[in-house]
């Protein structure tokens, strides 16, 4: 079997699939590419069998056949090549494989195409269209609040809930909750999925940067997502999403709407003088006036700084977790920010004060109880 391709071209492709290849995996053919040529198509699968992702080029080639190949020893290879046509022969007795350029020629062992997994198929699918734009905003404005905690599966991926006049996607660690919702994304039918964070990382790193149309069909199992000559299958996470609704309190009559850049500055300054440990911020509300501060009792390090603010509601003082109040604010684009309070042992919201009339975010954060040093 023989093909002809460029260098740069088949370079391209494999990098947009080569995250899903782990080192060490269960299964050591999973340390290789599927190629697989037919009527002058090359069609490349790289799994972890948990997330399988497939993308296509059209190559010279006059032979059909598959042969699993290394993916890190011809990646390695691709990167430090010029642009120019590379020739593939491969012996199908030995799964012996020889690379030719203008610059030489590089061999290579590879193994047999059969014992790589099948990729699961999406059978009686669920299917919904949406724009690779909105997707990409879902996934940015959820992954950073998705769990680490294994003994959580449910919480490790982005839940999505559609039904026929929206799509809301969820995103909580149990000390954070995210709520971004589309109104310009529905479905015929309710229907909800959670899909695990790896996959949403490489969908993120792979959609185009200019507006696609992805489609994205899923059953109880699985879920799959094509856009371009790009497909991402992956298996969802089988658990039941916590009632997220409930935790969101709904009478905050304190309200304080500010500049989400002088505050996002302001607290990057102050957490440098937090205790690493808790990295516990105190915000106090007086009038029209935010004062901001943190202490480390164990090295005597102290910061405040005060900000000015629109305020309806009592004085109120509150702590939180200053890394996860950055991270939030760093993830929302609004010129002004709302953070609605009630008592100071109860949740805060942070909503944008300017935003797409088609979405809408939710940002939650929990409290930490005052040590009054004060």
């Amino acid at each position: 079997m023989k093909f002809i391709v460029s260098s740069s071209s088949l370079l391209k492709q494999l990098s947009g699939i080569n995250g899903v290849i782990t080192t060490n995996p269960v299964v050591p053919i999973l340390e290789n590419f599927l190629f697989e040529i037919n009527n002058g198509v090359l069609t490349i699968t790289a799994s972890d069998l948990q997330t399988s992702m497939i993308t296509q080029l059209e190559v010279e080639a006059k032979d059909s056949g598959n042969i699993a190949v290394p993916a890190r020893i011809l990646m390695d290879t691709l990167k430090n090549l010029p642009e120019q046509p590379v020739t593939f022969s491969i012996d199908e007795d030995t799964y012996s494989i020889e690379i030719s350029s203008d610059n030489g020629r590089y061999k290579l062992a590879g193994e047999n195409a059969t014992d790589f997994p099948k990729v699961p198929e999406v059978t009686d699918p669920y299917t919904v269209d949406l724009s690779s734009e909105t997707l990409t905003a879902a996934i940015n404005n959820t992954i950073f609040a998705v769990s680490n905690d294994e003994l959580r599966p449910a919480m490790t991926g982005v839940y999505i809930r559609l039904n026929d006049t929206n799509a809301t996607f969820v995103a909580t660690d149990g000390h954070r909750l995210i709520r971004y919702r589309r109104v310009d994304v529905a479905a015929d039918l309710d229907n909800s999925l959670i899909i695990p964070r790896k996959a949403l990382n490489l969908l993120k790193s792979t959609l185009p940067s200019d507006n696609t149309n992805v489609t994205l069909e899923f059953n109880a199992s699985n879920a799959y997502f094509k856009f371009g000559n790009v497909q991402m299958i992956c298996r969802l996470i089988d658990e039941r999403f916590p009632d997220y609704e409930n935790v969101i309190p709904a009478d905050n009559n304190n309200h304080m709407v500010i500049n989400r850049m002088q505050f996002l500055s302001s607290m990057k300054r102050i957490a440098i003088y937090a205790n690493k440990t808790t990295h516990q911020v105190r915000l106090k509300i007086t009038g029209s006036e935010l004062q901001i501060s943190a202490e480390d009792l164990d090295f005597s390090n102290e910061a405040s700084e005060r900000l000015s603010c629109d305020h309806d509601g009592e004085d109120i003082e509150i702590g939180f977790n200053a890394k996860f109040l950055i991270e939030m604010l760093n993830n929302l684009d609004s010129t002004d920010i709302q953070l609605n309070l009630s008592q100071p042992n109860r949740a805060g919201l942070i909503v944008p004060q300017d935003k797409d009339e088609n979405e809408d975010i939710l940002m939650l954060v929990m409290p930490v109880m005052l040590n009054n040093y004060v």
